[in-house]
């Protein structure tokens, strides 16, 4: 059996509002989400094999834990012998930076888990999905479906068709974010949004106004972060910039790939040793 490609695209978050903590420890959120042509590639295939093998390759793979969400999907299915002793070969080329906000580990998770699902390869009701989903990572739920995604704060998630038609600039500097110290620095809580018609939210109008609450814990612990978004809200033609989830990715908005390849061209200037990429939404 040949190896069978999928691609795993980077989720961003264009607005996070924490509404407040609940008493499992964890922040109540809301969340408008899209998706971006950034991915990883990921071959996999069945083997003759005792375990499962799973091998991170790339650009971005060198500090992946052996424990990871891939291998914690894996042993999930295995436990619940949805793949009937059928063990894998997962090969993950890895071109989302790790600790940069954009979902890469969970986005992989919620591709092959989908990969299983729609080739048959496993046979799971809905309810189990979302069981095996919420033990691996809360964000995994986001890639099961690659569309624009808001996120209330009651859990539910509605999915949109609207195409967001955004160039993106994506620096992430030579440090990650903790996630738990980000969430463990915010001292005050947004306001709940009342959404009305989806369409007119993911809007550019409306999204330049929007932003992410983790920010000024964010810049708080790192203020390399709030001096690279003050730079790029400097940058020509620039419609708004903001941090993706917990960062420490801070991202800049265009209407054109032109706009946007040129904005690159400068910032580089700046920041020689940091990542820096040009995207777009899908």
């Amino acid at each position: 059996m040949s190896l069978i490609k999928i691609k795993s695209n980077a989720k961003i978050n264009l607005s996070l509002n924490v509404l407040g903590k609940l008493n499992s420890g964890f922040h109540k959120i809301e969340s408008i989400i899209s998706f971006i042509d950034l991915h990883d590639v990921i071959q996999i295939k069945q083997i003759s094999s005792k375990t499962h093998q799973v091998i991170f390759y790339g650009k971005f793979s060198k500090v992946i834990p052996k424990n990871n969400t891939v291998t914690n999907l894996l042993m999930k299915l295995d436990d619940e012998n949805l793949l009937k002793n059928k063990k894998y070969l997962v090969k993950i080329n890895k071109k989302i930076p790790l600790k940069s906000g954009m979902g890469g580990g969970s986005m992989n998770a919620a591709s092959i888990l989908k990969y299983f699902i729609e080739k048959k390869k496993i046979k799971i009701k809905k309810y189990k999905i979302n069981k095996i989903i919420n033990q691996i990572g809360s964000d995994v739920i986001l890639g099961m479906k690659k569309k624009n995604s808001i996120l209330k704060g009651n859990g539910e998630l509605y999915r949109s068709n609207v195409k967001l038609n955004l160039h993106l600039l994506i620096i992430k500097p030579n440090f990650g974010c903790s996630t738990a110290k980000i969430y463990k620095g915010i001292k005050s809580f947004s306001k709940k949004n009342n959404y009305k018609n989806y369409n007119t939210i993911l809007s550019h109008n409306n999204l330049i106004n929007l932003k992410n609450d983790l920010e000024k814990s964010a810049f708080k612990m790192h203020p390399k972060l709030l001096e690279i978004k003050k730079k790029m809200l400097k940058l020509p033609k620039i419609l708004f910039v903001r941090m993706t989830g917990s960062g420490s990715s801070m991202i800049g908005y265009f209407k054109s790939k032109k706009a946007t390849i040129n904005a690159a061209k400068l910032l580089k200037k700046n920041y020689r040793h940091y990542w820096c990429t040009v995207s777009k939404t899908v």
